[in-house]
């Protein structure tokens, strides 16, 4: 039975429950859960009706010790503590049912050993119901945190429900539950589907001590001719390890390792790139008997396991005695270079996402150490840099940050990846955005991202071209003259050009450092004009043919004639072209079109002069020189 998924809405135990149990018992069979314990008022017996609500735990992932009517409307609930260990009591996730149409309750959650937490920020309890199986969180005013008097002193939470649907059983966590069966059936479809082109391989690692699998994935493509490299080549294939799901109760961290799986056997190109130079070992359930069990942070003997990895024992945690095996084995490899660690995590306290490092006394290992945390701010809007931390805390020497850099080749980047259970903060600063099962994703997803960064910042990668980005980034399908148009005249309205006075600005051609083409000296034709370019002599009869190389600088030939003779300066006030219907000012252009020389001089087409730097180096600078002071004179 332990092994068996099971929907927690059906009722259906996931624990036996013993002869010697009553109905109102709390569940000694079931590890502390309550087991479809049905809370009457005070003087009533017999069956259970309408509005006497039906409490259910023993469940996967469920975790409920006890339930009290404390008032008409008001229940105190009692969460169960880690297995073997009384010191850890935050999760809860336990199902209601047998209500009543438009009843509304209190619950109070009276035995929570974590004061610092983010119930006050922002995090609130999430629903959801058989009717409505989409999780949803509770409105931040039906929700309080405080220390009660009446509860000698603890830390409470207490919120306010209204049941809506007699037939609906209503389920309450403090975070969207991800349970090993779960995980078992997402690694079974992804199998199923990756048909004969093997993308990653999937075995057990070890047998945990309830009999679940340990499941470690391998994610590559890497070719034959790879991995035939050895250490003095210097030529290693690069190997990055994920763990996921150290604490039972950081279901956040599976949603995290989902979104980097997806991303990595799919078709994206940044996953293909990974993939085809990368090798990724991920575990991405620790702690399954944890998990099961409904835990906080503890497997089975109720021991931390982020706070053994230096004394992990093959009885007691074999999980974690398996994993550093493989770490040494890839450590001590001709082949293998194991370059990061990352151990995915949520937390309860703070906003975001952010990563924990460590601190080395060689100052070019804690640089290196340095880089990746920094790219990852980059690319996740969600990250939080005033929460990353480097420490060497004695404290946490036995969390797998601080094994793998104690322990491993100075080569290894250890770090713990954490995302907040609640949300993260926007670009005002104020307003918290929360998290679901998609934001999760994004934080896998951004974390492939930053190792494709990582390595083309350390020139593992080559950087792609200018072209090649160009090309990636355009749009695929119809091209973008054929989209809709809006057609607002608001925003696409031109305005009219304001009436200004324009005055004469003549042009000094002789005062720019140009050079007019004149080559030819002799004469003033068109077989002294040389074609070179397209150049024009300062000077130019005008009676020349439209089709003459001398003009093919000129798109118009009568512009050119045109603003020759009576409208040259287009700029000038004087010569411009007069009005309709006024005899005298058509007399005076004419006049003044008369006095015009046959003769007039175009401006010539410039164009500058290009000078070769190699040559400089050469000594024909003063060669070069020369040639200007000749065009000066010419």
């Amino acid at each position: 039975m332990l092994g068996i998924a099971c929907d927690p809405l059906q009722h259906t135990s996931m624990y036996d429950r013993g002869s010697d149990d009553s109905e109102d018992s709390d569940g000694e069979g079931g590890l502390g859960n309550v087991s479809r314990v049905i809370i009457r008022p005070p003087g009533q017996s017999g069956k259970a009706k309408r509005g006497h609500l039906c409490f259910d735990a023993a469940f996967e992932t469920g975790n409920l010790g006890k339930a009290e009517l404390v008032g008409e409307f008001e229940y105190d609930l009692f969460l169960r503590p880690d297995t073997c260990n009384p010191r850890f009591r935050f999760w809860f996730n336990f199902t209601v049912d047998n209500v009543k149409q438009d009843q509304r309750v209190l619950f109070n959650i009276v035995n929570i050993s974590k004061s610092r937490n983010l119930f006050n920020s922002g995090l609130t309890p999430l629903v959801k119901s058989s009717s409505r199986p989409k999780w949803q969180r509770l409105p931040k005013r039906q929700v309080f945190f405080y220390r009660s008097a009446m509860h000698q002193g603890h830390y409470v939470l207490s919120f306010g429900f209204n049941f809506d649907k007699e037939e609906d059983v209503y389920m309450f966590a403090l975070a969207m539950p991800y349970s090993y069966s779960r995980l078992q059936s997402y690694l079974n479809v992804i199998d199923a589907r990756q048909g004969t082109e093997k993308r990653f391989t999937r075995c057990v690692l070890v047998k945990s001590l309830q009999n679940r699998n340990v499941d470690l994935l391998t994610i590559d493509q890497v070719t034959h001719s790879q991995r035939s490299t050895n250490r003095l080549e210097r030529s290693f294939i690069r190997v990055i390890v994920i763990l996921c799901r150290t604490h039972s109760s950081e279901a956040p961290a599976s949603h995290v390792c989902q979104g980097l799986i997806e991303f990595l056997v799919g078709n994206h190109p940044i996953a293909q790139v990974l993939r085809e130079n990368f090798v990724f070992k991920i575990v991405p359930m620790v702690n399954p008997d944890g998990v099961f069990l409904g835990n906080n942070r503890c497997n089975l003997m109720g021991q931390d396991m982020n706070r053994n990895w230096h004394v992990a024992s093959e009885f007691t945690q074999p999980e974690l005695h398996a994993i550093r095996n493989v770490l040494k084995e890839l450590d001590n490899s001709d082949t293998y270079q194991i370059d990061f660690v990352i151990d995915l995590h949520a937390n309860n306290s703070m906003h975001g996402c952010f990563i924990y490092g460590n601190t080395y006394e060689d100052v070019y290992r804690y640089e290196r150490h340095l880089v990746f945390p920094r790219l990852f701010a980059n690319n996740a809007k969600d990250y939080i840099a005033e929460h990353t931390m480097f420490n060497a805390d004695e404290r946490k020497m036995g969390s797998v940050r601080r094994y793998c850099c104690e322990r491993l080749s100075d080569t290894v980047n250890a770090y713990t990846l954490e995302v907040s259970m609640a949300g993260h903060y926007l670009r005002d600063g104020k307003t918290i955005a929360l998290y679901n099962e998609d934001g999760y994703h994004r934080v896998g997803r951004n974390l492939a991202r930053t190792l494709l960064q990582y390595y083309r910042f350390i020139n593992v990668l080559p950087v792609p071209l200018v072209s090649e980005m160009r090309q990636q980034g355009k749009r695929r399908g119809r091209p973008r003259t054929h989209h809709s148009r809006s057609r607002s005249r608001t925003r696409y309205e031109v305005k009219p050009r304001p009436k200004t006075t324009r005055c004469h600005a003549p042009i000094a051609y002789t005062n720019l450092s140009i050079c007019y083409d004149s080559a030819g000296g002799g004469g003033g034709g068109v077989g002294g004009v040389s074609s070179d370019e397209g150049g024009f002599s300062p000077t130019r009869p005008m009676p020349i043919a439209p089709g003459s190389s001398c003009f093919s600088g000129y798109r118009n030939y009568r512009r050119a004639v045109t603003a020759s003779c009576g409208h040259h300066d287009q700029y000038s006030l004087g010569t411009s072209e007069p009005a309709a219907g006024s005899r005298h000012k058509r007399r005076a252009a004419a006049a003044v079109a008369a006095a015009l020389p046959i003769d007039v001089p175009v401006p010539p087409k410039p164009y500058l002069s290009i000078i070769d730097l190699n040559q400089l180096t050469r000594g024909s600078l003063k060669l070069k020189a020369s040639s200007f002071d000749a065009d000066d004179r010419r």
